[in-house]
C-alpha cells in the first residue's frame, strides 16, 4: 500500500480504502468515495453482511487514491496481509 495521502472526506474525486474495527474486534476493509457516509451505512445495519452482524464499527484508518482502480488494487493487497501486518500499517499512517 502506498504512503497515505492527505484526506479530505468531502472531496468528490478521491477514492478511499478504509479499515474499521467491528464490535467483535475483527478488522473490516472496504472501498468508498465517501468514507463518513459508508461508516454510517455500516452502523445503520445497511452495509455489508459481515458488518451488519458485528455492529457497531469504528473507523481506524483510510487512505486516498486518485483513481478507483488504484484504490481497489490497494484494498485487495491490504486484505492479503496478516492481522499483525494490517495493524502495523494502520499505526504507520
Amino acid at each position: 500500500m502506498p504512503n497515505p495521502q492527505p484526506i479530505d472526506p468531502h472531496a468528490t474525486e478521491a477514492h478511499y480504502v478504509y479499515v474499521a474495527r467491528c464490535a467483535n474486534g475483527a478488522l473490516y476493509t472496504g472501498y468508498s468515495k465517501n468514507v463518513e457516509q459508508r461508516i454510517a451505512v455500516h452502523n445503520a445495519g445497511k452495509g455489508a453482511r459481515y458488518t451488519r452482524a458485528n455492529r457497531p464499527i469504528e473507523l481506524l484508518a483510510c487512505w486516498a487514491f486518485p483513481s478507483k482502480a488504484e484504490a481497489l488494487r490497494s484494498e485487495y493487497a491490504f486484505k492479503q496481509l496478516s492481522r499483525q501486518q494490517k495493524l502495523e500499517r494502520i499505526e504507520k499512517r
